[in-house]
């Protein structure tokens, strides 16, 4: 038999919150608090703050301005990366009141303009093409600017099988460095979309990063299976996990990738940006998103 003491001892902890009006919230914060210093090494994850999005390739390709506005506005993603190409029409054709409108359009709206993005690389092994190739991304960073957008995405798309992988991947870091440079200068990031064959490899982006070597470059992150390759996602995220500006996903329920690791080292990293929904298009958009959104905060336990 216990003794009231016994009984008292046991019932401190617990019964006080409750008669207290502190409720299972106190409760459970308590027993966190209780195990981190039975245990130092133990911690709990922090909400996190990352925000979601969406490119507009390909859900939204033919989606015009007003419309990505109010189907992002209506599912709750908060911002929207432009791609080239699109029905948007957000092009450097468009004149100085053109881009005006587009700032103001997003300026007006619950939903930020996250970046610009292009399918500019830089691997090329003719000098010609290549220095075309920057200019053309020096005006699409101009264009970035006038409508407020706060980055540009760029890629490599290959290794060419004619050039030593080690001058492509120094060339194409160069031209990132020189693009940097020249984005900081008008407040645009440069973002460089982990793509390509064998150029998506995380070693590869790690090297064309280290010869950028600028603080105006980062990582476009894209979910691709060569993520796993090598030693490893972990191994792989620890590479570029300081350079990552913003985050492209796919379809959340596919297991084949590890979206709930992504998520959390994301979190664990402090990373703070976009990670944007890059998924097909659907006759039922909207639901759809609803539903992606669902499991990015199922995912972060955030439900």
């Amino acid at each position: 038999m216990q003794t009231n003491a016994t009984q008292t001892t046991k019932r401190t902890r617990r019964d006080f919150l409750v008669s207290a009006g502190l409720g299972l919230g106190a409760l459970r914060l308590a027993n966190q608090t209780a195990l981190a210093a039975e245990n130092p090494q133990r911690t709990f994850a922090k909400p996190a703050k990352m925000r979601l999005g969406t490119v507009t390739y390909n859900l939204a390709k033919d989606w015009d301005l007003p419309t990505i506005i109010r189907n992002c506005a209506e599912a709750k993603f908060e911002g929207v990366e432009l791609r080239t190409s699109h029905a948007h029409g957000v092009e450097v054709t468009l004149s100085k009141a053109q881009r005006a409108e587009v700032a103001r359009q997003f300026r007006d709206s619950p939903v930020a303009l996250v970046g610009l993005g292009s399918a500019f690389d830089y691997h090329t092994p003719d000098q010609i093409k290549l220095r075309k190739d920057i200019e053309a991304s020096r005006e699409y960073i101009v264009l970035a600017h006038d409508v407020s957008a706060p980055g540009v995405k760029v890629r490599p798309n290959a290794l060419p099988p004619e050039a030593p992988k080690e001058k492509t991947l120094e060339q194409i870091g160069r031209s990132l460095r020189e693009l940097g440079e020249f984005g900081e200068g008008l407040g645009v990031q440069i973002r460089l979309e982990v793509h390509g064959a064998e150029t998506s490899l995380l070693p590869n982006i790690k090297t064309i990063m280290d010869a950028a070597h600028h603080r105006n470059v980062g990582v476009c992150w894209n979910s691709n299976q060569t993520d796993l390759a090598g030693a490893g996602f972990d191994h792989n995220f620890d590479l570029v996990k300081d350079k990552i500006f913003t985050v492209h996903m796919r379809d959340l329920y596919l297991d084949e990738y590890p979206f709930r690791r992504l998520l959390t080292r994301l979190n664990e990293s402090g990373f703070t940006g976009f990670c944007l929904a890059e998924i097909p298009e659907s006759k039922d958009p909207v639901r759809v998103m609803n539903y992606f959104r669902g499991l990015f905060l199922a995912y972060q336990n955030l439900l």
